[in-house]
Order: structure tokens, then C-alpha cells, then sequence
């Protein structure tokens, strides 16, 4: 009798989609509520992570936490309240890695909720390029690193001890500059970010 062939499941990639600003330049309007395609942003980014194929998907929150919850469906996320979300991104970042410790993910892609732009095909190539626990991967667009960004589990302890204020993990990116993997993008996906009013032209 033959014991049948299995084949191993890849390393889980988990999606961190940090979704915590307040929208300070947006009148104070949270950016995981905007309105794109008839439903809040964070359900848009979510289901942009979940269609490329992260497993699971953290998601950050900080401004009106608790009214995000109540508005967006985000069934089957793991949410992570981020209680300093004011001091920046950075401990929104910090706050996602901590999330992950104890999983059995090998890597994590992290994604901004303010990037409606940014969709799963540049999602899934960034994926692709992840080769195990020391990956450092980046979407590039004309060749400039953007979002999203792919960390191995090697890596998370540095980008959060390195993570402050608004920079998140760009200092600790450019300290390992030789190490990253650039995945161009700039065909698939438009980077723009909701920051203020006229951004918002971007929303459909």
C-alpha cells in the first residue's frame, strides 16, 4: 500500500494593512471610513490583501476604533486596537508585528488602507518574490520603492525597534538597501495616497 503524495503548503505570508490615521488633513475623518465604491476604504483594502492571498489579514486601528468596527465588515480579520496611533505610523506598525508573534506566518506584507490605487495584481507579484524568513521585498513604481512592503519573520524585530514616528520602517529599508528585492509595479498600480481633500478626487 502507497502512501499518497502530499504537497506542502507554502510558508503563510499574513496581510498587515495599518489603518489606524485619523485623517487630520481630511477635517478629522478617519481614512479607514472614506467611502470608495460604496463601501469604507477598509473593506476595499481587506478584500485587496485577501484576493492576492494573504493569510491572515491584521488590520490596525486607532482613530474612532470602535465606530470603524461598527461600520466596516471585517469578519475574519484580526484586529489590533493601536491605543497611540496619534505619535504615527510607526507604532502602528510596531503594534501589527506584536500581533503577529505566535503565528505561523513566515512573512508579513504590509499595506496602507489610504492607497485605493494599489490593487491585489501588485499585491500578488510583491508575494511572489518572497522566499522564505530573510525576504525583503518592496513594489516599485518607475523604479521608486513604494508600498506594498514584504518582511520576513527575520526581519520584524528590527523594522519594529526601528519604526518611529511617521517613517515606519523607511530607515530601516534604506539600512538594508542591498538586501531588497524591488518588484516593479508602476503598470499594475497607481500610488497615490488620500492625504487631503483634493485627494479624495481619487475615490470612486
Amino acid at each position: 500500500m502507497t502512501t499518497p503524495q502530499t504537497t506542502p503548503r507554502p510558508p503563510a505570508v499574513a496581510g498587515l494593512l495599518l489603518a489606524a490615521g485619523g485623517g487630520r488633513r481630511l477635517g478629522g475623518r478617519p481614512k479607514a471610513l472614506l467611502t470608495h465604491r460604496g463601501r469604507p476604504l477598509v473593506e476595499h483594502a481587506v478584500e485587496v490583501l485577501r484576493s492576492a492571498g494573504c493569510r491572515p489579514v491584521h488590520v490596525v486601528l486607532g482613530a474612532q476604533a470602535d465606530t470603524v468596527r461598527r461600520r466596516a465588515e471585517l469578519g475574519g480579520c484580526v484586529l489590533v486596537d493601536n491605543p497611540e496611533w496619534e505619535q504615527g505610523m510607526g507604532t502602528s506598525l510596531r503594534a501589527g508585528l506584536a500581533s503577529l508573534t505566535g503565528t505561523d506566518a513566515a512573512a508579513v506584507l504590509v499595506s496602507l488602507v489610504d492607497q485605493p490605487g494599489i490593487g491585489p495584481e501588485a499585491v500578488r507579484r510583491v508575494l511572489a518574490a518572497h522566499r522564505g524568513g530573510a525576504s525583503l521585498v518592496a513594489a516599485a513604481y518607475a523604479g521608486v520603492r513604494g508600498h506594498p512592503v514584504l518582511f520576513g519573520a527575520a526581519h520584524w524585530a528590527g523594522v519594529a525597534a526601528a519604526a518611529t514616528g511617521d517613517q515606519g520602517a523607511r530607515a530601516y529599508l534604506r539600512e538594508h538597501a542591498a538586501a531588497l528585492t524591488l518588484v516593479e509595479c508602476g503598470d499594475v498600480a497607481r500610488p497615490y495616497d488620500i492625504d487631503t481633500e483634493a485627494d479624495l478626487v481619487h475615490l470612486e
